[in-house]
C-alpha cells in the first residue's frame, strides 16, 4: 500500500516540521498505529525511534470497514442511523464503538504520562479525538465530535496550569472521500 500524493507530501513536510522542532529533543520518540498509512506517513522522519502500537490503530469498523459513509448510508441504513444518534457508544458489527477504543487506548495514555521526551503521535481520527479528549480533558461525550483538521500537528504540552495546545497546519486538506 502507497500513501496518497497528499499524503507523500504531507509526510515530508512532517518530517522536516519534526526534525527542526525536535533537532535538540534527540530522546523524543515517534508512535504509530500498526497500519500502514501511519508507518508510512513516519517513514521520512529521521533520527528518532519509531514505536508502533496496535492500540493506535484506527476504530475497527467491523463489516463496514473499508466503507465510505454514504455507502454505510446506502447499503446498511439501520447500522449508519444507529450510529448517527449515539456515535460514542455505537459498536459496529463485529467491530468497535468509541468507548472501546477509549478503553484500549489506556495503556498509551499511561506511558504518555510517562514519558520525559517529546513523543510525536500518528494515529487515526477517532484515536486521536480520544487521546485530545483525555489531555485536554473535555467531557466524554464530545470524544465522537472533536474536530481533528488534517495535515496538522497539534501540539499538547502538559504544564502546571494545566494544558498548553498550540496547532500547526503543514498543508491544506484535500477532500478524500471518508471512510468509517
Amino acid at each position: 500500500m502507497v500513501c496518497s500524493e497528499a499524503g507523500e507530501v504531507y509526510s515530508r513536510k512532517l518530517a522536516s516540521f519534526v526534525e527542526k522542532r525536535l533537532k535538540s529533543e534527540r530522546t523524543a520518540s515517534i508512535w504509530t498505529s500498526t497500519l500502514q498509512r501511519t508507518i508510512l506517513t513516519a517513514y521520512p522522519i529521521i533520527g528518532f525511534p519509531k514505536i508502533q502500537w496496535r492500540a493506535l490503530d484506527e476504530i475497527n469498523a467491523g463489516v463496514c470497514d473499508g466503507m465510505t459513509y454514504d455507502e454505510v448510508k446506502k447499503n446498511k441504513p439501520e447500522e449508519y442511523e444507529s450510529r448517527r444518534k449515539d456515535k460514542l457508544r455505537y459498536r459496529y458489527p463485529r467491530g468497535e464503538s468509541y468507548l472501546d477504543v477509549i478503553q484500549r487506548l489506556e495503556p498509551v495514555i499511561i506511558e504518555l504520562e510517562r514519558q520525559r521526551a517529546p513523543v510525536v503521535v500518528i494515529a487515526h481520527q477517532a484515536v486521536l479525538r480520544s487521546l485530545y479528549a483525555y489531555f485536554a480533558d473535555k467531557p466524554l461525550e464530545e470524544v465522537p465530535k472533536i474536530e481533528i483538521p488534517l495535515h496538522t500537528i497539534i501540539e499538547i504540552k502538559m504544564g502546571v496550569t494545566g494544558v498548553e495546545e498550540k496547532r500547526y497546519k503543514l498543508m491544506d486538506a484535500v477532500n478524500p472521500t471518508a471512510e468509517v
